[in-house]
């Protein structure tokens, strides 16, 4: 009888991913309840008036989710998990050319959580709220440069049309990273402690 091999996920040549259960766990659950929560948000989004649609699309757990796999786990499993999120929702919702920017976007927010990590290594509120900050601004500047750039649009228009889902973000991402995230960061930390 044979078992099964899994082979790491080779990313380029001298580096290879290698994900332990807990890890593939992880990422998995977190990535199906991220993608699932923005499939559910972008078809309510769409039904809705068009001032609306925005506002909408920027209420969700994308961003928390790759924040907390990325503070738990490191960079590169925090990037994994923003990265799929986006991918496999566009999927279900509306795929365009702007999926795999808008996905390394939020998976560079796992990114940031990891190296955030190794500056606070005990979160609390406060400093939760100041990531959710910083990392709300620096997405939200990236996908409206993004916009300008794609659509030719001036980078100043883009940024006031966007200012009602920069807000929408802000308040999601200041409110979900330090009750939700806090808890759950907390809860597998003490689970790889128990282990």
């Amino acid at each position: 009888m044979h078992g099964w091999i899994i082979q790491p996920f080779k990313l380029s040549e001298g580096y290879v991913l290698q994900l332990n259960s807990k890890q593939v766990a992880s990422v998995s659950t977190l990535t199906a309840i991220g993608a699932v929560a923005r499939i559910v948000l972008a078809e309510f989004a769409m039904s809705s008036p068009q001032p609306l649609y925005g506002v909408l699309v920027k209420v969700g757990l994308s961003e928390t989710l790759a924040f907390i796999d990325g503070f738990v786990y490191g960079p590169a499993i925090g990037f994994l998990t923003g990265f799929l999120i986006i991918v496999i929702s566009d999927m279900f919702v509306l795929p365009g050319p702007w999926t795999p920017y808008i996905a390394a976007i939020i998976g560079s927010v796992g990114i940031f959580a990891g190296i955030t990590r190794r500056l606070i290594s005990e979160p609390t509120v406060k400093k939760l709220v100041a990531c959710a900050v910083v990392f709300t601004l620096a997405s939200e500047l990236l996908q409206n440069t993004w916009v300008a750039v794609f659509f030719n649009v001036s980078i100043i228009v883009t940024i006031i049309t966007g200012i009602p889902s920069l807000v929408t973000a802000l308040a999601n991402n200041v409110v979900l990273l330090p009750t939700v995230g806090l808890r759950v960061i907390k809860h597998l930390q003490d689970r790889d402690l128990q282990r």
